[in-house]
């Protein structure tokens, strides 16, 4: 463990990273998120401090439930926050400042952004999904030019109500169970709806269809999705080679080997994984790869060459190094011994001032003892003379 610290209040409900884990942004229910620079909190000479947020992003009144945060290296990047006081915020992290407040007829538990910030998905415990998105066409009917939605600042609020129905059907998902979790996919063309009774429903962004449902934890809520790239040799058959014209050489399609097999020992032990290799080939490399001899030769001379002129002989400069080296050792070697003689010499001299001051110790401590028993025969032989 790195660090710990008091970070909130109140309980964390929501960590985040940004995309380049520089900064970590936590939630609580104290209605604040705090961004915390990942640096500082690795930092050996800051273990004893208290870390200070880089920023308190603290304008929801109510618990926050979700963030997401959008592309781009910290600090630019924004980050949109749900709470339980019916608002969704957008922040800029590089001037701290909030960009944008929708607010919404229901509390916001879950939220999923598009990669490409046009839209997001803010999801209600009661099952239901707005989708709000990040531009509009402007009033000018003639023209089809799309402006940005918001960025005006604190006192820019956009009411997501749904009073026109026509409109609502448009931007409005029913899912009729209560949402947990969700995830749009890479091309941002399906939903991913995780719900508190273990389904995952698979959205068309574009029309609002449910497409599938998947059941395998029913049963179970669902507390997180994750979409990932399919790898290229369960799509079809892949083409090993990229030259234009030329017989692509390919590969089917890898079979799935169910989990079950898996828990077995006995078939784990001998469980065989595929690798794909790519068939070695006759034909000279590209052009774009190749090195002349001529060039490596000169170019090794260039870089290995101490001293002189290009393309001249190096072997007088390397054989004046040597012996330069070879002399500076020596001379080294030289003062180290001395150093190691007046070492010896300084610590005998004091390893022998020791021993003489431990002798003057004793013998002074051996006549002042004689002197005590001297005193006490002499008292002695006064007190007998007094009783004669």
């Amino acid at each position: 463990m790195y660090n710990a610290w008091d970070a909130h209040y109140r309980q964390v409900s929501v960590l985040r990273f940004t995309q380049d884990s520089a900064a970590l942004l936590s939630g609580s229910e104290d209605s604040a998120v705090n961004v915390w620079s990942v640096a500082r909190l690795l930092d050996d000479s800051t273990q004893n401090e208290l870390p200070a947020p880089y920023a308190t992003l603290s304008d929801h009144t109510l618990p926050v439930t979700d963030l997401v945060v959008g592309a781009g290296a910290f600090p630019r990047c924004r980050v949109l926050t749900a709470s339980v006081d019916h608002s969704v915020k957008v922040w800029d992290l590089e001037s701290k400042s909030l960009l944008t407040t929708f607010h919404f007829p229901r509390p916001i538990s879950t939220l999923a952004w598009d990669f490409t910030e046009r839209l997001f998905f803010a999801a209600s415990p009661d099952g239901f999904i707005h989708q709000v998105n990040l531009f509009r066409q402007r009033d000018d009917k003639t023209s089809r030019i799309m402006e940005a939605v918001g960025g005006a600042g604190s006192t820019d609020i956009i009411r997501i109500t749904d009073e026109d129905q026509q409109a609502a059907r448009k931007r409005l998902i029913t899912v009729d169970q209560p949402v947990t979790s969700m995830m749009l996919s890479l091309t941002s063309t399906l939903l991913l709806v995780g719900t508190a009774s273990g389904l995952i429903h698979l959205y068309d962004v574009a029309s609002h269809q449910l497409l599938r449902s998947i059941a395998t934890h029913k049963g179970l809520s669902i507390t997180h999705l994750q979409t990932l790239l399919k790898p290229p040799d369960l799509v079809g058959h892949v083409a090993l080679s990229l030259a234009a014209g030329g017989s692509a050489d390919s590969l089917p399609v890898r079979t799935v080997a169910p989990f079950q097999r898996m828990r077995d020992p006995k078939t784990r032990e001998a469980h065989e994984v595929a690798v794909m290799l790519t068939p070695s080939r006759s034909k000279p490399p590209p052009a774009f790869c190749t090195y002349p001899s001529d060039e490596l030769l000169r170019d090794h001379a260039s870089f290995v060459q101490l001293g002189g002129a290009p393309g001249a002989t190096s072997g007088v400069s390397l054989q004046t190094r040597v012996a330069e080296l070879e002399a500076e050792a020596a001379r080294l070697r030289e003062q180290l011994s001395r150093a190691k003689g007046i070492n010896d010499s300084m610590w005998e001299a004091v390893v022998a001032r020791v021993v003489a001051d431990g002798r003057e110790k004793a013998q002074g401590e051996a006549e002042d003892a004689a002197m005590e028993v001297d005193d006490g025969e002499r008292g002695k032989g006064r007190r007998k003379r007094a009783r004669v």
